[in-house]
């Protein structure tokens, strides 16, 4: 049974910075895509940022390109979120997501075997 787990939610005031982290267990992946989606109060889950194990590729939303940053920390085995310059419409629920295909749309949650059960940011004005 995989599972994953985020942590370093929380509430900052807008300008501030978070790092937000998800670590996989259950089974050892040699490559996969794991992304980090958000979902604000009343409206849809959306892809956030994306990384490739293997190739290391990133990929981003147009609302945080430039301000957030998807990594690998290979000493504690996670996948980071520094996220840097946060605004108020940053505040949400962050999931982090995981699957082994590589093909399909990567912005669309139902490309995602498994899912964290989510973390909470909240950005004050």
């Amino acid at each position: 049974q995989v599972h994953l787990e985020e942590s370093g939610g929380g509430l900052v005031q807008a300008g501030g910075s978070l790092r937000l982290s998800c670590v996989a267990s259950g089974r050892t992946f040699s490559s996969y895509v794991m992304v980090w989606f958000r979902q604000a109060p009343g409206k849809e889950r959306e892809f956030v940022a994306r990384f490739i194990r293997g190739s290391g590729r990133t990929d981003y939303a147009d609302s945080v390109k430039g301000r957030f940053t998807i990594s690998r920390d290979n000493a504690k085995n996670t996948v980071d979120m520094q996220m840097n310059s946060l605004k108020p419409e940053d505040t949400a629920v962050y999931y982090c997501a995981l699957t082994e295909k590589f093909y399909g749309d990567y912005t669309n949650v139902g490309s995602y075997e498994y899912w964290g059960q989510g973390t909470q940011v909240t950005v004050s004005s």
